[in-house]
């Protein structure tokens, strides 16, 4: 992970890198996500590095699709996620009031494969969400000198410490 998502190489002015690494289904994911904070005080994911190690791969174009689906899947939550009820009626009642990732917010995405063979056979469907949001905080943390304990971000206004 290291290496491959050149975490000791300077990251460009005003982005910062952020890790973290999860194990769920048998599979190991590690994440290295490159953020930056806007000038209207949110939070900007540039990439995201996983690193994956599932074992044994039968498909890896489609394990790559479903890693990355994942990660789209955990940014949407960690960035916006979040249902408000106001006098016992949920306002976030659709789409057009309930924020998710789209494409002009979507990270550049590298996802690598840990070779193996052997009887190892970890999941891919979950194990890519988990990391994302520690990764962003934590990237955030370096340029805000603060630390964000629940989510979604969107809910703090950011600024550069």
């Amino acid at each position: 992970l290291e290496e491959l998502s050149n975490w000791n190489s300077r990251a460009p002015g005003g982005v910062a890198r952020g890790l973290a690494i999860h194990e769920s289904f048998g599979t190991i994911v590690g994440q290295v996500a490159e953020v930056s904070v806007t000038q209207s005080g949110g939070a900007k994911v540039h990439k995201i590095v996983s690193v994956v190690d599932c074992g044994n791969l039968v498909n890896p174009k489609i394990a790559k699709s479903q890693i990355e689906s994942g990660v789209v899947f955990g940014l949407s939550a960690a960035l916006f996620g979040k249902i408000t009820i106001e006098q016992g009626k949920v306002l976030e009642d659709n789409f057009d009031t309930y924020r998710v990732m789209e494409m002009s917010d979507t990270p550049e995405m590298e996802t690598h494969f840990v070779p193996a063979s052997g009887d190892k056979w970890g999941g891919l469907g979950e194990p890519s969400v988990r990391p994302v949001a520690p990764a962003v905080v934590n990237a955030l943390f370096k340029i805000t000198r603060r630390r964000i304990r629940s989510l979604p971000v969107s809910d703090y206004y950011l600024s550069r410490s």
